[in-house]
């Protein structure tokens, strides 16, 4: 078969670069302008990080100091399976939920999108409560009962439910209770828990909502993550695609320096930190109950991971991650990479 000609072969080989340069930039997803930052959070104090930055414009304010005025939009969803979509959708640029949805999105993206944690926003105890009397471990849970959680099978929460059947019911018996979960978000569960009319009889929860629960003397706590886990561990952490840090250096060091502030904030101004959650979060808690929970040594706020592995390790052994990362800087940028971390 006659070669085409030169100057034709080489308008091919130029059309050919070309095509792969655009699907390269698909791939990767469209990046934010410099200045701009589309930040997705959900319910809890586990978000409270974020809250306190927003409320108090941090990150508006290490913009200026970078020499930019930037725009932050916020957008509040429940469950790491909605946060995940409206990142890979290009809705959002950072995402925010448990280790499990970050850990998914991360095996799933690796070598395209290539979405990686900044940093965790908290350590944080999960508890499984109930409100059936006949429930005290995880055996005694039946066809009749149902556990609510933000994300049936993707959640951090789904995810310690596996662990905890592991270790309670067998290797071979970690799902076996995953027939039992409902997706719910947390405000609604809580409300449906205590009222007895939402239909469910378990609710895998966080801070504040399990111990609002948890002052109800119908409602008993069956586990704790941290029993499950072996001791404290992060709960929520925060991500994004690697093009919108590589697009945005500045957007992207303000907001890390303002999350520090945050933590830093929140460590230190315990007052400042309550009226912060409660200004973003309408209800029914007052401020010393949230103040009650910040004094909690159980609860902390770093940007450092913490038991992170222990998850990424879980799941690769059950098949709900493929990729099978080395260790916690893997998942995470740079960034963090000289501090302490697991």
């Amino acid at each position: 078969m006659q070669q085409p000609a030169r100057p034709v072969r080489h308008a091919l080989a130029a059309l050919a670069f070309s095509l792969a340069g655009i699907m390269a930039v698909a791939l990767a997803g469209p990046a934010a302008a410099e200045g701009r930052i589309r930040i997705a959070e959900q319910y809890g104090l586990g978000y409270l990080p974020l809250h306190v930055l927003r409320q108090n414009q941090l990150i508006e304010k290490h913009g200026k100091a970078l020499g930019l005025d930037i725009a932050v939009e916020w957008v509040q969803l429940s469950g790491g399976a909605a946060m995940n979509d409206a990142l890979l959708s290009g809705s959002i640029d950072l995402g925010s939920a448990g280790v499990g949805p970050l850990l998914t999105i991360w095996d799933r993206t690796k070598g395209n999108a290539n979405v990686k944690a900044i940093a965790s926003l908290n350590d944080m105890p999960l508890f499984l409560t109930t409100s059936n009397p006949k429930v005290t471990s995880l055996k005694d849970f039946t066809d009749a009962d149902k556990i609510a959680l933000p994300a049936v099978k993707v959640g951090v929460q789904a995810r310690v439910l596996q662990m905890a059947a592991e270790k309670e019911l067998g290797a071979d018996k970690f799902d076996a209770l995953d027939k039992l979960t409902v997706s719910m978000p947390h405000p609604d569960a809580t409300a449906a828990l205590l009222s007895g009319s939402g239909g469910i009889t378990a609710h895998l929860s966080s801070p504040p909502f399990q111990y609002q629960q948890l002052a109800d003397p119908k409602i008993h706590k069956v586990v704790s993550s941290y029993d499950v886990l072996g001791g404290p561990h992060s709960f929520n952490l925060i991500w994004s695609k690697q093009s919108f840090r590589d697009g945005n250096p500045k957007t992207y060091r303000a907001f890390l320096d303002a999350l520090r502030e945050a933590m830093d904030s929140i460590n230190t101004n315990h007052e400042g930190a309550a009226e912060a959650y409660l200004a973003q979060n309408k209800g029914s808690l007052d401020k010393p109950f949230i103040l009650n929970l910040l004094k909690d040594p159980d609860i902390r706020f770093t940007v450092a991971p913490s038991r992170t592995e222990a998850f990424a390790d879980f799941m690769h052994k059950v098949g709900a991650i493929k990729n099978k990362p080395a260790s916690w800087k893997d998942y995470f940028f740079e960034d963090l990479h000289d501090g302490a971390g697991s």
